[in-house]
This record gives structure tokens, C-alpha cells and sequence, in this order.
């Protein structure tokens, strides 16, 4: 009986110079986007970040998809550090002090207590969409699915591809919100860290092979 792998069931065949390329040949680019404490705005503020939103969201021909990564926080490297600090007190009542907020801490985060939340926008393009519409282009015979990208067709998807993540960017910075595209190293990080959430929790990741980081 054939065995079944992960990779089998995902979508994407390779990550490459900060792009997803998906097995229909079609391509994603992943933008990191910060939070703000919406809340905490008074109502003239508010009123004006979701006028921004809605103005961003109604310029886009193109969908995007807006995910959600949500942990418990990863302090693995303070609670280390604590520890070693503890270890290093030679006043007796310093050392139960710092003994005890370590254990504090280490209680309030194994409750799931604190949580840390990740936004992404993912950003699509297909070449076939910079064909002209009922005609022909160099690039019109291009596979849809299956085979490879030419070095030209690449450089085309990655160029379009760019330029609509700077354009999501700069929308999303008029309604307050920042933005970083995702890497190579930052891509494969991020879909490790989906299918291995309780590895990614304690600050696990494995290492990546020079000839994957291109």
C-alpha cells in the first residue's frame, strides 16, 4: 500500500525568492501585518481606520486572504534565562524570588494564559492573467498545470506579483497597519510552524537547508 506524505496534499510545489508557486503554476506572496489596539481609539479615530479599510478593500480587483496565527507566546529563551539567573543568585532569598517568578511564569503560560496572534495577507497572481484577453502573447503557452516556469516567465510572475503586494502594502498603511513580506527562510518557517503547532509553541524549528533558502 503507497504512503501517503504531507507534501502530497499541499497546494505548493516550491518556495522561491519569496514566493509560493503552487502546483497549477499560479504564485503567492505573504505579508506579515502588525496589530493596533483598535479599542483603545477614540471614535473619531475608529471611524476613520474603517473608512481607510473599506476604501482599501473596494480598490483590489484581485482577491486576497487574510489569516490568522494564534499560539500560546513563546518565551522559551526568558524562562531560560531565569533559570540561569536563579542558578547564579548567591543571596538565599533572591534565588527562591527569581526560582518562584520563573515558576510563575512558566504556570501562566502551560494554562495557554497568554496567547500571541500573527496576521498575514496572502497576495495571488497568475501569469495567465497578464494575457491579453481572447488573444496571444509570447507567454501564451505557458502550462497551466504541470512543467516548469522559464526564467522570463519567473522574473513576469514575480515582477506582477511584487507589485500588487506594494500596492496591498500601501493600502493597509493608510488604514495604520504596517507591513513585511514574508522571505524564503520566513515562508518555509511559517508552513513548518501550521503543520507542527506544538513543535513551533516551545520555540522548536528545524534547520533549513542552504540550497532550499534560493
Amino acid at each position: 500500500m503507497a504512503v501517503s506524505t504531507t507534501q502530497q496534499f499541499l497546494q505548493v510545489e516550491e518556495i522561491r525568492e519569496g514566493m509560493l508557486i503552487l502546483k497549477d503554476n499560479a504564485v503567492r506572496g505573504i505579508l506579515m501585518v502588525s496589530s493596533q489596539n483598535f479599542a483603545l481609539k477614540s471614535e473619531e479615530e475608529q471611524q476613520a481606520i474603517i473608512f481607510q479599510f473599506q476604501n482599501f478593500l473596494n480598490s483590489l480587483d484581485f482577491p486576497i486572504q487574510i489569516s490568522i496565527q494564534s499560539r500560546r507566546l513563546n518565551i522559551t529563551g526568558y524562562i531560560d534565562n531565569l533559570k540561569k539567573l536563579g542558578e547564579a543568585q548567591e543571596n538565599p532569598l533572591l534565588k527562591k524570588q527569581t526560582n518562584d517568578y520563573r515558576q510563575f511564569i512558566e504556570k501562566l503560560i502551560g494554562g495557554g494564559s497568554i496567547m500571541s496572534k500573527t496576521f498575514f495577507v496572502t497576495v495571488p497572481f497568475s501569469l495567465i492573467e497578464s494575457l491579453p484577453a481572447g488573444g496571444k502573447s509570447k507567454f501564451s503557452n505557458v502550462k497551466v498545470k504541470g512543467g516548469k516556469f522559464s526564467e522570463e516567465e519567473f522574473q513576469r510572475m514575480r515582477n506582477q506579483l511584487w507589485q500588487r503586494m506594494e500596492f496591498v502594502a500601501l493600502g493597509l498603511r493608510r488604514a495604520g497597519l504596517q507591513t513585511i513580506p514574508l522571505n524564503t527562510e520566513e515562508l518555509i518557517e511559517l508552513f513548518w510552524s501550521w503543520h507542527h503547532p506544538k513543535e513551533a509553541e516551545v520555540g522548536y524549528y528545524p534547520e533549513i537547508p542552504p540550497e532550499m533558502l534560493k
